[in-house]
C-alpha cells in the first residue's frame, strides 16, 4: 500500500539522481553555458557564405570580432554575441546578413501544440528557438507545460510558480477585475454595479504588482529569454477554474495575449510557445495568443489519431469561446472568433527508410494538404543524444561525434526551421502594424 508520503519519498530519491544528471550535463556550477561556434559553422552554416570569403573579410577588416584561435591556429571559434556583431557589421555582395523582419510589426507568435506526449513539442520548440537565434532573431520562449522540459533544457531549474504562466494568469485576473470594478463605478448611467471581489488569499500574493519583465528570465543564449515553467505550476488548471468562479466575466483565455501586448513591439522578433499535452487553461491561452499553430506528430497511427482528436477538441473549445463571449473586449486587442494566420502539421521522429513512416507521411499529406510541412524531422543518433543531454543539436559540439552524424542531425532541423521561418514570414506580414 502506498500513500502520498511514499510518493514524496520517491520524489526525494529522484531529485538526487536529477542533481547528478545535471552535473554531468551542465557546468560544475550547474549553470548551462553556450559553446563557441567554429569559423566553418559561422561561414557555411550560419551566414551561408564561402569559408575562404569569410576568412578574407576577417583578415581585411581587423576591427571585426576575430573570435578565439585554437592552439594549433587552424580554427577560430566565435561566441553568439560575436556572431551577431559580425552579422550587423558585415555585408556580402552589398547584401545585409541581418534576418528578414516585416517593418512595423510586433513579434510573431507561434504555438507548438498537440495532445500526445512524446510528439516532440519541446524538442521542436527548443530547436526552432536555437535555430532562430543563430539566424539573428531575438526570441522569447514561453513554457506552458508543467513538465518544464523546455525550461530545463534552457538551463532553468529553480523556478518559482509565481513567475510562470500561472503567475501571469493570476496577475491578469486581479488587474482585469479591478478594471471591471472601476468601469462599473464610473458607468454612464450613474448606477454603481455590484463589485467583483478577489479574496485576500489571492490578492495578498502581490502578483498584480509584478512588472512584465519580472516573469522573463535570461538563458545561456544571449538572444533568447524565457517565461519558464515548473512542476508546481501544474495546479494552474485547478486554480483557473476557481478564478473563473470568482469572476465569470474574466476572459481567462486572453491573459497571455494581454501580457504579451504589454511587451514593447521591438523587444523580440519571435515568440515560441511550448504547450502542455492537453487542452486546458494554459494551452487555451497559448493558442489564443498565437499567430500560427504548429502541430508536431510522430509517424504512428495512434499519433495520427491523437492529432485528429486534438484539432477536433481545439476547434470545439474555440467555438465555445466564440459563442460564450462578445466578439470584442474593452481591454486589449483580442477578438473572437480566434483567427490563425497559418496552421502547419509537422512530422517528427521520421525514418525515411521505414516503409510505415513513409506511408503515414503520405497519409498526413493527403489529409492535411498544404498545411502539412514538407520537411519532417528525422530521427538520428545525434537527435537522440541531444534529448538525453537536454541540449539541441546546435549546442552539441560536432567534435564530440563524427562530423557527418552531427551534420545530418543538424540538416534535418535546418530544413524544418527554414520552412517554419518562410511560413512565419508570410504570416507575419499579415499582422496589423503596431501603433508604436
Amino acid at each position: 500500500m502506498y500513500t502520498h508520503e511514499d510518493l514524496a519519498q520517491l520524489q526525494t530519491q529522484s531529485l538526487k539522481m536529477q542533481s547528478w544528471i545535471r552535473k554531468q550535463t551542465f557546468s560544475p556550477e550547474m549553470e548551462k553555458t553556450l559553446r563557441r561556434f567554429s569559423s566553418w559553422e559561422v561561414s557555411e552554416l550560419i551566414f551561408n557564405i564561402n569559408q575562404s570569403t569569410f576568412r578574407g573579410r576577417l583578415a581585411a577588416e581587423p576591427d571585426l570580432p576575430g573570435g578565439e584561435v585554437e592552439e594549433d591556429g587552424r580554427q577560430r571559434w566565435f561566441s553568439l554575441d560575436e556572431i551577431n556583431e559580425l552579422r550587423r557589421r558585415m555585408k556580402i555582395n552589398r547584401k545585409s546578413l541581418m534576418p528578414k523582419r516585416p517593418a512595423g510589426k510586433r513579434a510573431f507568435r507561434a504555438a507548438i501544440a498537440n495532445f500526445k506526449g512524446g510528439a516532440g513539442k519541446s524538442t521542436v520548440a527548443l530547436h526552432f528557438a536555437h535555430a532562430a537565434a543563430l539566424d539573428g532573431y531575438r526570441v522569447l520562449c514561453v513554457d506552458f507545460d508543467p513538465q518544464a522540459t523546455l525550461s530545463h533544457s534552457m538551463g532553468l531549474n529553480n523556478v518559482s510558480e509565481d513567475h510562470t504562466v500561472w503567475g501571469i494568469m493570476a496577475r491578469d485576473l486581479i488587474r482585469e477585475t479591478d478594471r471591471m470594478n472601476a468601469a462599473s463605478q464610473g458607468a454612464a448611467s450613474g448606477t454603481t454595479l455590484p463589485q467583483r471581489r478577489i479574496p485576500a488569499s489571492i490578492r495578498d500574493l502581490g502578483l498584480d504588482e509584478l512588472r512584465v519583465s519580472d516573469f522573463i528570465q535570461t538563458t545561456a543564449w544571449s538572444t533568447i529569454d524565457i517565461v519558464p515553467s515548473c512542476a508546481n505550476a501544474a495546479f494552474v488548471e485547478f486554480a483557473s477554474a476557481q478564478y473563473r468562479h470568482l469572476n465569470p466575466e474574466w476572459t481567462f483565455f486572453a491573459a497571455m495575449s494581454r501580457y504579451l501586448d504589454a511587451i514593447p513591439a521591438d523587444a523580440y522578433d519571435l515568440v515560441i510557445f511550448d504547450c502542455p499535452p492537453a487542452i486546458g487553461y494554459q494551452s487555451m491561452n497559448a493558442v489564443f495568443a498565437a499567430d500560427m499553430l504548429y502541430v508536431p506528430s510522430g509517424p504512428g497511427y495512434w499519433e495520427y489519431d491523437s492529432t485528429t482528436s486534438f484539432i477536433g477538441q481545439l476547434a470545439e473549445a474555440l467555438g465555445d469561446l466564440t459563442d460564450g463571449y462578445p466578439s470584442t473586449f474593452p481591454a486589449g486587442k483580442v477578438k473572437l472568433p480566434k483567427v490563425f494566420a497559418d496552421i502547419k502539421f509537422l512530422m517528427t521522429r521520421y525514418e525515411p527508410n521505414n516503409e510505415l513512416h513513409r506511408a503515414m507521411f503520405e497519409a498526413f499529406r493527403k489529409v492535411f494538404g498544404d498545411t502539412m510541412a514538407e520537411h519532417p524531422i528525422e530521427m538520428t543518433r545525434a537527435v537522440e543524444q541531444s534529448g538525453r543531454f537536454l541540449s539541441s543539436v546546435y549546442e552539441i559540439d560536432y567534435r564530440d561525434m563524427t562530423r557527418e552524424t552531427w551534420r545530418r542531425a543538424r540538416a534535418t532541423f535546418d530544413r524544418a526551421y527554414e520552412e517554419f521561418k518562410e511560413t512565419a514570414l508570410v504570416a507575419w506580414d499579415k499582422l496589423e502594424t503596431t501603433d508604436e
